[in-house]
């Protein structure tokens, strides 16, 4: 594996990771960090030699879940934010590992939301409440950070990817 191979390998799980703890403490998700996401995958696709054909795929499922994910936006029950990074890790894992991502992701989200709905049952601690993230994160009028799930469920299913197949020499 040359090093060009192993900081690219880097690129996706540190993007998660960013966007996870991002969501966490301010409840957004950046479009440059979207925007990374879509770059370091056409990177990935000279660097791995993916087809034409394979990165068609990987565009359609990235395409899908973005036309949907902002659907689901628009009628107001996910973010904006959520919807980007959900259609940039399509475009990661294509039409293979799509379905177990999702379902991953719904799985986790849904872990999170009861944990997040249990955190707000309870009144917040003393020591927290000088953190503005946790105040935010208490408050029953804001939503649950939903990219910390969508980010754990893109690391569970990454090594089965075609990216993380190519990239490793599989």
């Amino acid at each position: 594996m040359t090093l060009p191979h192993i900081v690219m390998l880097g690129v996706f799980p540190f993007a998660m990771a960013y966007a996870a703890a991002s969501d966490l403490v301010s409840m957004t998700i950046s479009n440059r960090l979207c925007l990374f996401l879509v770059a370091g995958f056409a990177v990935c696709c000279v660097l791995f030699g993916l087809s034409p054909a394979a990165i068609g795929w990987h565009l359609a499922a990235g395409g899908l879940v973005l036309v949907i994910a902002f659907g689901l936006f628009a009628a107001g029950w996910i973010g904006g934010g959520d919807a980007k990074l959900a259609a940039a890790t399509a475009l990661w894992f294509g039409f293979d590992q799509l379905m177990p991502y999702l379902l991953m992701a719904a799985f986790l989200g849904g872990l999170l939301t009861i944990l997040v709905l249990r955190l707000r049952s309870r009144p917040l601690p003393a020591f927290a409440e000088n953190w503005s993230w946790m105040r935010r994160l208490h408050a029953a009028n804001e939503g649950v950070p939903y990219g910390i799930a969508l980010a754990f469920a893109a690391l569970l299913v990454l090594p089965d990817t075609t990216i993380w197949h190519a990239a490793i020499g599989l």
